[in-house]
């Protein structure tokens, strides 16, 4: 079955954050970025890092945004490294450690 363009379903995911030509909806947002990560889209997992640091449409969730963001570091987002390094400055070793042996 063919998962679909990961390119194009993180613009989705991006103009339903943003509200750009269609209604702003970040559970939409969330879906397509979702889509687009699992096929391995480093800018897609950025952007949920992104989403669960901040609760859009998810409840906020350091773990699920460190874990994102460190998914999206290993595939080669900068920001993602950045962020996830100024968020792992918030959390216990301990929540740091349950994220890194999920």
């Amino acid at each position: 079955m063919d998962q679909g363009e990961a390119k194009a379903q993180y613009n989705l995911g991006y103009m339903y954050q943003d509200g750009t030509g269609v209604p702003q909806d970040y559970k939409a947002a969330v879906k397509w970025y979702r889509l687009a990560a699992d096929q391995g889209l480093a800018l897609a997992q950025s952007a949920l890092g992104y989403i669960f640091n901040k609760g859009y449409g998810v409840p906020q969730d350091n773990t699920m945004a460190h874990m994102w963001y460190n998914i999206g570091s290993a595939n080669g987002n900068e920001i993602s490294g950045s962020n996830r390094d100024i968020l792992s400055k918030k959390m216990t070793p301990a929540a740091i450690e349950k994220v890194l042996s999920d």
